[in-house]
């Protein structure tokens, strides 16, 4: 399954690849990966570990050479037309590499030399309103201080497509806080998009208003937050009547009791009441049940293409 909700044609886009592939050996680590990310958005990027998140980014910052298909950060590659497409871009990798025996007022330097368009004023406020001391080395920062300034950095360059890989993953949720604090308040000023890869849901439906489900190594869904919520419900009833209330559903995941359905469906006609389905109940779905369903389908495909092929043989 490949779902990619539509955007509207009035949105520029940001970030485009066209069956985006990349292969080490006879492994695939990402394939066929389609999406569009329209301008101004904050994305979060979800998928299982082994998924291909790692290297979709890294093939948007022009640090891989796809296997097949192509990348457009605002029209252009980012490894063909590097002068035109790295200016616009920033990556934070998940480990936040920094020059450890750097202080944070050499990294300003560094950032200063190395970029055109930066901003040592916003990269010099951004590192006071953190507590973050100029004089004290990267090595010697907490690791919430070294995530802070490893953002700081990206953001000081003026990106207009700021990437990020698992940022969060290792800060406690004060820092957790305190580093999507700082990324709304970028985004906010200056129109950034983003694209953020992380596990955690609950951080990610705070501040994204877009989704990639990416799952062994293909886009499973893609669209705007809002029309994903809207458009998928979950279902509760008695087991005997699955057939005839799924009929115009698309079922995503399904679970069964001796007695009891829950289903979690994807309609393109909203469920307004609960009666509409009787004598079924219908509940809003959370994000994060649509993600862990899609993330279940493709998991539960897998196995079931081991088995035929373990038949075969």
């Amino acid at each position: 399954m490949n779902d990619v909700l539509e955007t509207t044609s009035l949105e520029r886009v940001a970030l485009e690849t066209t069956r985006l592939s990349k292969r080490y050996g006879k492994t695939w680590a990402l394939q066929d990966c389609t999406l569009a990310l329209p301008a101004g958005r904050v994305a979060a990027l979800v998928g299982p570990n082994g998924a291909g998140k790692t290297t979709l980014l890294h093939l948007c910052a022009g640090l891989l050479e796809p296997t097949a298909g192509s990348v457009q950060v605002f029209g252009r590659s980012p490894r063909e037309q590097t002068t035109e497409t790295l200016p616009r871009l920033s990556f934070v990798a998940q480990d936040h590499p920094l020059y450890k025996d750097f202080t944070a007022a050499d990294l300003l330097t560094m950032g200063r030399k190395l970029n055109a368009r930066w901003d040592d004023a916003l990269a010099r406020t951004r590192l006071q309103s953190l507590g973050i001391p100029l004089k004290r080395p990267a090595g010697n920062l907490s690791g919430g201080q070294q995530a802070q300034m490893a953002l700081v950095l990206g953001l000081a360059k003026r990106p207009d497509l700021l990437l990020l890989d698992e940022p969060l993953a290792s800060l406690d949720p004060l820092a957790r806080r305190d580093f999507l604090r700082t990324l709304l308040d970028a985004v906010a000023e200056s129109g950034l998009t983003t694209l953020l890869s992380s596990h955690i849901i609950g951080d990610l439906e705070r501040v994204c208003d877009y989704l990639i489900i990416l799952s062994a190594s293909h886009v499973q869904l893609a669209g705007d937050i809002l029309e994903i919520t809207r458009t998928h419900w979950r279902l509760i009833g008695p087991r005997q009547e699955v057939e005839a209330v799924a009929k115009g559903q698309m079922i995503i995941e399904a679970s069964h009791t001796a007695r009891q359905t829950t289903l979690l469906v994807r309609t393109n006609t909203p469920i307004q009441e609960p009666g509409a389905a009787a004598p079924w109940a219908v509940e809003e779905a959370s994000l994060e049940d649509i993600v862990l369903a899609y993330l279940g389908q493709q998991a539960r495909e897998q196995a079931t293409e081991r088995e035929r092929l373990e038949v075969a043989q």
